[in-house]
């Protein structure tokens, strides 16, 4: 009996230790970690969505582009998500609740698309459904990421979102293969089907967070205060500024809808290379995370964002190789150059996000930087600004190029 509570304490001090960079082991923290899985796991349909919107819908590329730059709607009002859960609790709770629905509504998206949806317009309505249910568990542990962030020390911030990014990296790198190999040998509308079962997770391990009850109800009041909070979080010279900048740098049209319909039609690339494209930008992802967090973590922050900021520009604009044909006069076939094009900008990008939350004020969600009271709301705005993970304005000049 001795023997194995000194074994199951030495598996739970080398996970502790090694895998989870000295976070205490708690059924909350592999909640946590479980909803950002999710979200990498969910990447099985990305590209289901978009060989069923070019194919079985027959939409071009601009509607394409119209139809996703509106699905990130959600992310854009993401704030709007921490006041309901700071201000109108459900059945006593302000984050289990939002959690249950979040996975429900996840669930149903993804089962309407395996089944019932046939236009371009019902496809907007239930993938908005799928981006909204990402959004509201996204802010809910960003909110208890916030929450734990407070008690890390100045040496380890940042170790708690490197292990969530991580754990979204993982996600995204077991399915990334296996979606485009899924759509060689089956139709979208499975792979659809198998992705409903995904945000069922969410639900599930939302019974796993250490929540108290809360005896408040929904207060106006409470809700004005928390606006006025907001509002002062933001008027920081510290958070606009640098907010400011990544709207402006990420506030441009985007070409993605344009390069899947070039890739596809031109190239002629299967889903199932399509596939390995996306396996090779999740390990890229580990590996930034991985350099940051081994190597980074003490360099300072402007001295990183900087030569990320370049690095990412030099890397991104390499694509023009391809698009022009280039890369065949330099005797590198189509594949072998999308392969290793689509790597180093992600690796980069990133070692930049990671470095943008362990390093900023605002970044670091700590509590001497945010008020206590505004829980979900402030903290998680700052980190949108902060960070390109989520491109929540870059995909919304598509929608003004497609009409």
């Amino acid at each position: 009996m001795t023997a194995t509570s000194t074994d199951s304490g030495g598996i739970k001090q080398f996970i502790e230790s090694k895998i989870l960079l000295g976070q205490p082991l708690t059924t909350e923290l592999v909640a946590i970690l479980l909803v950002y899985f999710v979200q990498g796991i969910l990447g099985l349909a990305r590209l289901a969505v978009s060989f069923f919107l070019k194919d079985d819908l027959g939409l071009t590329p601009a509607e394409v582009a119209a139809l996703t730059g509106l699905a990130t709607l959600p992310w854009t009002v993401k704030p709007l998500f921490g006041f309901l859960s700071d201000g109108l609790p459900l059945f006593g709770y302000r984050r289990r609740p939002y959690l249950i629905l979040s996975g429900i509504l996840g669930a149903a998206a993804w089962l309407a698309l395996a089944t019932v949806v046939n236009t371009g317009w019902a496809a907007t309505a239930v993938i908005l459904l799928s981006s909204l249910s990402v959004a509201i568990s996204d802010v809910i542990v960003d909110s208890l990421v916030v929450e734990r962030a407070r008690e890390e020390s100045q040496g380890d911030a940042g170790t708690l979102q490197s292990l969530s990014w991580g754990a979204s990296a993982i996600g995204g790198l077991i399915t990334a293969y296996l979606g485009g190999l899924l759509l060689e040998h089956t139709s979208t509308r499975l792979v659809f089907g198998v992705t409903a079962t995904f945000p069922l997770i969410v639900s599930v391990v939302a019974w796993l967070i250490a929540e108290e009850p809360t005896a408040a109800g929904p207060s106006l009041k409470a809700v004005t205060h928390q606006i006025s909070q907001l509002k002062q979080a933001v008027s920081q010279k510290v958070v606009w500024m640098p907010a400011l900048f990544l709207f402006l740098w990420q506030a441009t049209p985007t070409a993605d809808s344009a390069f899947f319909f070039f890739t596809t039609n031109e190239l002629h690339f299967e889903p199932e290379f399509l596939g390995r494209v996306r396996l090779v930008t999740s390990i890229a992802a580990l590996i930034g995370i991985w350099i940051f967090q081994r190597f980074l973590k003490t360099v300072p922050f402007r001295t990183i964002f900087a030569w990320s900021t370049v690095l990412a520009t030099v890397f991104g604009m390499s694509t023009l190789l391809l698009v022009t044909h280039a890369n065949r006069t330099l005797g590198i076939d189509d594949h072998w150059f999308s392969l290793g094009d689509s790597s180093p900008a992600k690796l980069t990008i990133d070692i930049s996000s990671a470095n943008s939350v362990a390093s900023t004020p605002g970044g670091q969600m700590r509590a001497d930087r945010t008020s206590t009271g505004i829980k979900a709301i402030s903290p998680i705005t700052v980190k949108m600004a902060l960070s390109p993970r989520l491109n929540q304005w870059s995909s919304m000049p598509s929608v003004r190029l497609a009409w």
